[in-house]
């Protein structure tokens, strides 16, 4: 069988990518622990954290065989790769790859471990930590072993569709941001609520954490080309003009409804301008991606209202807010949007374009991504609370997690108004 020679310059490349998208989770660590209370600091930063040691693990004994193992089955690898056993040094993942097996192993694999840490956002300040522990297993096991196979998997049943996801629309954040609602949901409201006024403790962190999430971005779609190529640039670009459009488009809404714009306002544009641009970042012309960025702010700007005020449903970190609505949004924007000319990968034009089909399955795979989200996290929230109770007591959530969980003070000099 004829195989592509492997690439030294794309190899180093994807390898470069990886490392990027690896400082992503402890990027969402600061960006999420910024916007907490002081008491719950420690708690939030170390759901992100604990990931890193749970995500590299987990894939490599099974993972990344659940995820991408050519089983024949269009919903999930088998065990042919357990413990990267079998995993080539020397031969790629597909005939056409020009990057080893294991270094397309070892990219996947950091896209692994900062998909379930985006769900965390959803929960501070109330899940027993222990509970959260094995949730992010049990998930990563149900829904995004599967989610990974069905959509980049050798024979997946998305792909089989004709759907596309570039980046992780479907993968990353979607199925994070459904799943991240329907744990708010069930835990429900952290005590006081209603009449609780929720500050931003640490403004600093929130936007060295949010710099961080867009310099490892560069190589979570950029990278997602899988060679240093013209394809390559055009996702690095995409992903530019998005979230520069969305972080603009957002302080303008603040700007309109508030009189002046925030930082924490900015730094949360430009990461829902990338979230939005992932599934689309190789498949839609740059100026499309102006459109993206500039419709994606209102869009999520205007759900967290509405989810928040109206509905009363405690995403804290308004994960879905973001990352769900984003991705869902990013995922119709490339039915829209998408064109063949720039990635042979999507089988037909956007409905902009004049053809429907791409449009379709963009839909039709957001639908049965959300539906494979809501059964996943409901079996393993059923499965969770069999060994602990996921909300953690009331007087542990009073004196904040950090001391409650971990026995750990963020700032133990600080005597001052949580």
């Amino acid at each position: 069988m004829w195989r592509l020679k492997m690439d030294s310059g794309n190899i180093g490349f994807v390898l470069l990518c990886a490392a990027f998208v690896f400082v992503m989770t402890p990027g969402l660590a600061m960006f999420y622990g910024g916007l907490v209370r002081k008491k719950n600091v420690v708690n939030t930063m170390m759901t992100s954290i604990f990931i890193i040691g749970v995500g590299i693990v987990m894939w490599v004994l099974f993972g990344y065989s659940l995820s991408f193992a050519p089983s024949g089955n269009a919903f999930i690898g088998d065990f042919r790769w357990l413990g990267l056993e079998g995993v080539s040094l020397t031969e790629g993942y597909t005939d056409d790859a020009s990057i080893p097996n294991m270094v397309f192993s070892a990219f996947q694999m950091m896209f692994a471990m900062i998909t379930p840490a985006l769900i965390t956002g959803a929960v501070v300040g109330r899940m027993r930590f222990k509970a959260l522990f094995f949730f992010i297993a049990i998930w990563s096991l149900i829904v995004y072993y599967p989610m990974a196979h069905m959509v980049w998997g050798d024979g997946g049943f998305l792909a089989a569709i004709g759907s596309v996801d570039f980046a992780g629309g479907n993968v990353v954040h979607i199925s994070s941001g459904v799943s991240a609602l329907v744990l708010a949901i069930y835990l429900g409201q952290r005590r006081g609520y209603a009449k609780a006024t929720y500050r931003t403790h640490n403004i600093p962190f929130v936007f060295l954490g949010a710099a961080m999430l867009w310099f490892g971005w560069f190589g979570f779609n950029a990278g997602s080309a899988l060679k240093a190529d013209g394809l390559a640039a055009h996702a690095f670009m995409t992903s530019s003009i998005s979230s520069a459009c969305a972080l603009l488009t957002w302080m303008l809404i603040e700007v309109i409804r508030e009189g002046k714009p925030t930082l924490v306002g900015a730094s949360t544009g430009l990461v829902i301008g990338l979230v939005a641009i992932t599934p689309g970042a190789g498949f839609v012309p740059v100026w499309a991606s102006f459109i993206i960025g500039i419709l994606v702010s209102p869009i999520c700007y205007f759900t967290v209202i509405l989810l928040k005020q109206k509905l009363k449903i405690d995403d804290a970190l308004d994960a879905f807010g973001c990352h769900g609505i984003g991705g869902i949004w990013g995922g119709i924007a490339t039915g829209l949007f998408g064109k063949t000319s720039i990635n042979s990968v999507a089988k037909w034009d956007g409905l902009v374009f004049g053809d429907h089909r791409l449009f379709l399955a963009q839909v039709l795979s957001i639908v049965i991504t959300i539906a494979v989200a809501i059964v996943g996290t409901l079996i393993c929230i059923g499965i969770v609370r069999i060994f602990t109770p996921l909300r953690v007591d009331p007087k542990e959530e009073m004196v904040g997690l950090d001391a409650s969980q971990h026995g750990e003070n963020a700032y133990p000099s600080f005597n001052g108004f949580d």
